[in-house]
């Protein structure tokens, strides 16, 4: 049984997510459909980016990645489909796919998705998730070739992941908590310095008494800037960008 993920900013108020599932099921009624999420903030492609790469490594090889955050649909942009170390990949390319493909190992193939044999009759301007993305997604997982789908392609579209440079690093994603999740890894040293505050870094969250602002390492193996029962976004006023730095005590 083969999985598809689905991550979107879609939300699920409305009936998006849900008619993809529907076309979904028409093609590939034995496929298994696991919501990744579909809280991406509106349009903010890095978020859904960092999503993708933190969560696509707890699913079995073969797994279909379909991803929508999608500001340019209807535009010239590409959607492609990207087998990458055993997992597929498809999305429109606009820097939402690179971060898990680059973790992955890299494109081993990457096609431009354009053969409408593998779309639904009518593509909408609007809505390429479920007129192009959910029946390719389908296709693929029912065992369809990759080069089927379309031409080749190169280079994914998207700045890499910001790695540190010599200790200096960066917020890179603020989760639903307010924690700050920094492009950091352990080991890190003993602290973290942020706007000038220097955090110690923790194991757990309560090792510190009230709303002390502290650092951890977190579940996606990043270090982040969390505070014990509070929102560390709001009480230091930091944010994605915002510059941290490891050190030693």
């Amino acid at each position: 049984m083969t999985i598809i993920t689905l991550l979107t900013d879609f939300g699920v108020v409305d009936t998006y997510v849900g008619v993809m599932k529907g076309v979904i099921a028409g093609i590939a009624p034995e496929a298994r459909v696991v919501d990744l999420t579909h809280d991406v903030p509106p349009q903010d492609i890095q978020a859904g980016a960092f999503h993708l790469l933190v969560a696509y490594r707890y699913f079995p090889v073969g797994t279909v990645h379909a991803a929508i955050v999608d500001p340019g649909v209807g535009t010239e942009r590409a959607i492609v489909a990207v087998r990458a170390g055993g997992h597929t990949f498809i999305g429109p390319d606009n820097g939402l796919l690179r971060w898990a493909v680059d973790s992955a190992g890299g494109p081993e193939q990457a096609v431009r998705v354009e053969n409408r044999d593998y779309s639904l009759p009518e593509v909408s301007a609007t809505f390429h998730g479920r007129d192009v993305i959910a029946p390719a997604a389908a296709h693929l997982a029912r065992g369809l070739l990759l080069e089927s789908l379309g031409p080749a392609t190169g280079t994914l579209a998207g700045s890499p992941f910001p790695e540190p440079h010599a200790g200096h690093g960066v917020v890179v994603h603020v989760d639903r908590f307010g924690n700050c999740i920094t492009n950091l890894r352990p080991p890190a040293g003993e602290t973290v310095e942020v706007l000038g505050r220097r955090l110690p870094i923790v194991r757990t969250y309560p090792e510190v008494e009230g709303r002390q602002p502290i650092a951890l390492v977190g579940s996606a193996g990043f270090v982040e800037i969390a505070v014990n029962g509070g929102s560390a976004t709001k009480q230091l006023g930091i944010g994605r960008g915002t510059p941290v730095r490891a050190g030693a005590s």
